[in-house]
């Protein structure tokens, strides 16, 4: 129901037959002839005629959802759901805009059929449903954002059926999904609502108004009589609305359940009519948050079904490479969006373990009842980077199959410089470099500048930041002296030539030579970053919001067809030679001369949801999910582990695979 309540109506008295009606003449107390359940049948061609100059205005739409857009930052996959949705003007408009999951509910079955109808005849791809908003036909954790727009909050006539309607909304929304409400602003209306007005909503109708506070003053009553100049009064209507204020809006989503509650900004409609916008006349955005566990799910029966452990950081841990050392909300809703994706792939039941005190225990107590581990403990064996092998390493000693490379793959490649050393022996372009080690209180510069200095143990970026890129020798001495004291880093430095060309990633899904999937290569795009900054994407692109290098983007590399097979052959001959295994990650960077040349390896990469290898997988029409299946059956295919599930149908595009072999000379120098 998208509506300005204080113009939309049921009529007492109407008969959808009829034209002429009863009407009651003076009334001397408004609140005594609203039914509870007013809303029933109000929502009906009159509405749409009475408050067109709002709901059935385009402009305005657009207007308002781009309001709701900009504050939401909703993703274009995100399962969306348009409760109370009227006629469907924001949904349709989601589908014209690319949006793929849309739901609109509402109570009117006049409304839903001619925004069915509208859908069709635009061939958009929405569902249409009638239904009360106090019992919601879905299961739990079904939407990413849930809206209630147009007003369309309070019509009921008790305060906890509201709180029923936001109770269901909480049950639908997944761990982190947003409300929107879009809802008038009580406060301000208690003391500015119009007592009468009246004004003419074409040639022949008119309507006039009248409005009263409730006995208790929490609702807002309106009667509604509406005219025709040629058949008389063909509606005698009365509704209520109850006033939510920007201190009563806050109590109930809480008691509902909502946190990180967040007025955004008062507006009112540029309506062209403009003569009585009633409740619609100043109108308050309101987001909140769910924080809650995922719904259990019902089980397949168990031949049907995989179990998988998935191994996980420990949130209650202390992580030196996050801002203040520990998970922060960020962390926490990645690892829902993570659950969220997993919980779609529907023969497999997965569990989550996340204590590192008593990891060693639980896997031991999993032997024999688990298929496969999911190892996405790229944080190390207790938060510790260093001890990133050991995780599966004790896999190994369990007799636990698992993902991803084995624990001497993660210790080369996370020493940047024997992964240097093995690039060169194969032939493989790198940058010009030197090793300072902890005890050197002296060095030789062996190339010009620029340079940059990193850690040459770890991952994450960490140590990397602005300050690493020098120009000259006192910069030099500085970045390496920020890494020793601000990051408290204590091993060998790598002190690399600065590469000013494309900044390229390149992922790598499968095992080489059998079955595998290269991903398409992205590139970083600077084009935001303020002049006189080093263009690198760095520990303050992947963790400081604040920073202007949060503003990088990773998008589709152009690049010559040459330098692109090369990339991936390489990657390709890196992949086996290094062990890798399932999915792999490869950093390259082009020089003056755009010759592509290794910068990092990376086995076990970043699995979020908004990581570069899901960028990639993105650009390749793979969604988050088809991404973490195609890891899992890249690793069931090595150890004969098999996975069904029939909903994965996702288009993939190729870079290159197994039957793909071309070589070409290319000489880097």
């Amino acid at each position: 129901m998208d509506k300005d309540i204080s113009k939309t109506k049921h009529s007492n008295n109407y008969s959808r037959d009829k034209l002429k009606c009863k009407v009651l003449g003076p009334v001397a107390n408004l609140e005594e002839h609203v039914y509870p359940t007013w809303w029933r049948n109000i929502f009906n061609s009159l509405y749409l005629k009475t408050d067109g100059d709002v709901v059935e205005d385009q402009r305005i739409t657009n207007e308002e959802l781009d309001q709701f857009l900009s504050i939401l930052k909703i993703s274009k996959e995100d399962r969306i759901l348009d409760l109370c949705c009227g006629q469907g003007r924001h949904s349709l408009e989601l589908a014209r805009r690319g949006f793929k999951f849309i739901e609109g509910l509402d109570r009117s079955h006049y409304l839903i059929q001619r925004a069915k109808k509208q859908a069709i005849k635009e061939g958009l791809d929405v569902r249409f449903r009638e239904g009360d908003a106090r019992r919601l036909p879905y299961t739990p954790d079904t939407f990413d954002v849930v809206m209630i727009l147009g007003n369309s909050f309070g019509y009921f006539e008790t305060i906890e059926d509201d709180l029923r309607v936001l109770k269901e909304v909480f049950r639908v929304l997944k761990p982190w999904g947003r409300l929107l409400i879009d809802v008038a602003d009580g406060g301000y209306l208690k003391e500015n609502f119009q007592p009468r007005s009246w004004e003419w909503i074409d040639r022949k109708l008119f309507v006039c108004r009248e409005r009263s506070l409730s006995l208790d003053e929490q609702r807002l009553i309106s009667r509604e009589v509406i005219t025709n100049v040629e058949k008389g009064v063909i509606a005698d209507q009365f509704y209520a609305e109850r006033l939510y204020s920007k201190e009563t809006i806050p109590q109930i989503l809480k008691t509902a359940g909502f946190n990180d509650t967040i007025f955004h900004s008062e507006f009112s409609p540029d309506s062209e009519r403009n003569q009585d916008l009633g409740m619609m006349e100043r109108r308050l955005i309101v987001t909140a948050v769910v924080r809650k566990e995922w719904s259990p799910l019902k089980k397949r029966p168990k031949e049907e079904i995989k179990n998988i452990a998935v191994v996980l950081g420990d949130p209650s841990k202390p992580d030196s490479l996050k801002p203040f050392s520990i998970y922060d909300d960020d962390d926490f809703y990645t690892i829902d969006q993570l659950k969220s994706a997993l919980r779609e792939i529907e023969t497999c039941h997965f569990l989550y373990l996340d204590n590192h005190d008593t990891l060693i225990q639980d896997l031991m107590k999993l032997t024999g009842k688990i298929d496969l581990v999911f190892n996405l403990c790229d944080e190390g064996y207790y938060n510790d980077a260093r001890n990133e092998l050991h995780v599966p390493g004790l896999l190994e000693l369990l007799g636990l199959p698992y993902t991803g490379s084995g624990p001497q793959c993660l210790a080369y490649c996370y020493d940047k410089s024997l992964v240097r050393g093995i690039a060169k022996e194969m032939g493989i372009p790198v940058p010009d470099a030197f090793f300072i080690k902890p005890e050197d209180s002296a060095f030789e510069l062996p190339f010009d500048f620029p340079v940059i200095v990193k850690p040459n143990f770890g991952d994450s970026s960490f140590g990397i930041t602005q300050k690493s890129v020098a120009n000259n020798i006192k910069e030099l001495v500085n970045a390496i002296s920020e890494i020793r004291e601000k990051f408290g880093y204590d091993k060998p430095v790598l002190v690399e030539e600065f590469l000013t060309g494309k900044d390229l990633s390149v992922g790598i899904i499968g095992n080489h030579p059998e079955d595998y999937t290269v991903l398409p290569i992205i590139e970083e795009d600077y084009s935001l970053l303020p002049d006189g900054l080093p263009e690198i994407c760095g520990y303050e692109a992947k963790w400081l919001p604040d920073s202007p290098y949060w503003n990088i983007k990773s998008i589709p590399a152009e690049l010559p067809e040459e330098t692109k097979r090369f990339i991936i052959e390489w990657c390709l001959k890196l992949f086996e030679r290094l062990e890798c295994r399932d999915y792999c990650r490869f950093d390259w960077r082009l020089d003056a001369k755009e010759v592509p040349r290794i910068l990092e390896v990376n086995p076990n990469p970043g699995w979020c949801w908004d990581g570069h290898l899901a960028k990639m997988a993105k650009i390749a029409m793979m969604s988050y999910t088809e991404m973490l299946e195609a890891i899992l059956r890249a690793a069931g295919l090595r150890i004969g582990f098999q996975l069904n599930n029939k909903k994965r149908t996702g288009k993939q595009v190729l870079q290159s695979s197994h039957n793909n072999k071309t070589l070409i000379s290319f000489n880097p120098k």
